[in-house]
């Protein structure tokens, strides 16, 4: 059946949105619940917190999916699931194709009178191996359809953790994993440098309207930008740290402590792309202004057991990158483009 012009217009036309104020502090965070007790995440997960406070800032008329990974797994076993609110696993890399499927299943459900015409939050999450490596292309795709509401949030524990801690594109320079053990002959096997996502997903989509990276160790930023990327309309990306104590070997009671150290060192910036225009936050901002004063990664290196073949020399190298990251780079630790400052001097005659 043909489709009239109205009825195109209609199809492509943005749907509104929930408005989600942010909150004001701790204090004044909701006591409703919507991912509850019963999963089995391991003791200090980070990324259970997460979803927590995911889906307690997004608020009842929510629709979560998730990809194959930790907080599938762990979360939805044997008939039962912690999820309050309505929930559906997608094959491992497709939280893009997902998100938008259900965002334009939803309208197109709307527009035929067959369910009520509200704004309902979609929300699909990955890990950084179905996000960062396996999902990357479907994330790209969706990103570039600015006519359905939906949020794609990539909680990143470093590594492959559901199928036994192997090396993923979101793996620090050399850090133990199965797939890369120090060992004698050759003590650092893994030398890529962590994939900077957030930073190509705001870079190369200019029809997403929010992209940001946060911090559940600062949960009130954390959750607003959630707000934000659910209110303000068309595809948005979120890409979340989160320490891993299965991962990154240590102590699960330092959970919250080691996700706050990434921050002050400056190893994971905490920054907004809000159309077009990009805010550091937090504590990333008070560092880029100089009223903090960057921790040394060693005492973020040293507390995990992934680092500890690491040498003086190796702590040194780590250091010099984090340091070109706020001194070299474009927008410190967000475009990792350098300017060209110095010219080219003539040799001496």
């Amino acid at each position: 059946m043909a489709v009239s012009d109205r009825e195109l217009a209609e199809l492509v036309r943005p749907t509104p949105t929930q408005k989600l104020d942010p909150f004001k502090g701790v204090k004044k965070l909701p006591v409703q619940e919507y991912f509850t007790s019963g999963h089995r995440t391991c003791q200090g997960c980070e990324s259970a917190l997460v979803m927590k406070m995911m889906v307690k800032a997004a608020g009842p008329r929510t629709i979560v999916l998730g990809s194959t990974g930790c907080m599938y797994v762990a979360n939805t076993t044997y008939y039962s699931t912690s999820w309050v609110v309505p929930w559906m696993h997608t094959q491992l890399g497709s939280s893009g194709s997902a998100a938008l499927g259900t965002a334009a299943a939803l309208k197109a459900l709307m527009r035929k009178g067959k369910m009520k015409n509200e704004p309902i939050n979609v929300i699909a999450f990955c890990g950084d191996g179905g996000g960062a490596d396996m999902g990357i292309s479907a994330i790209s795709a969706t990103l570039t359809h600015p006519d359905y509401n939906c949020l794609i949030l990539m909680y990143d524990n470093e590594s492959y953790a559901n199928t036994d801690i192997q090396l993923s594109g979101s793996t620090p320079y050399g850090a133990h994993t199965t797939f890369s053990p120090p060992g004698s002959t050759k003590r650092i096997m893994h030398h890529r440098w962590k994939k900077n996502m957030a930073g190509m997903m705001a870079a190369g989509h200019p029809e997403c309207r929010y992209v940001a990276t946060v911090d559940m160790s600062f949960p009130v930023l954390a959750m607003n930008a959630i707000r934000k990327a659910l209110s303000i309309g068309g595809p948005t990306f979120i890409h979340s740290l989160d320490p891993c104590p299965k991962g990154w070997d240590y102590d699960p009671m330092q959970s919250h402590e080691l996700g706050e150290l990434a921050v002050t060192t400056g190893i994971w910036p905490l920054y907004e792309v809000e159309n077009g225009v990009l805010r550091l936050i937090g504590k990333t901002k008070n560092i880029a202004e100089g009223r903090l004063k960057r921790t040394p990664v060693r005492d973020y290196l040293l507390r995990q057991g992934r680092f500890a073949h690491f040498t003086e020399d190796d702590i040194a190298y780590f250091q010099s990158k984090v340091d070109e990251m706020w001194t070299k780079w474009l927008i410190p630790g967000v475009i990792p483009f350098h300017m060209e400052i110095e010219k080219s001097v003539a040799p001496a005659a």
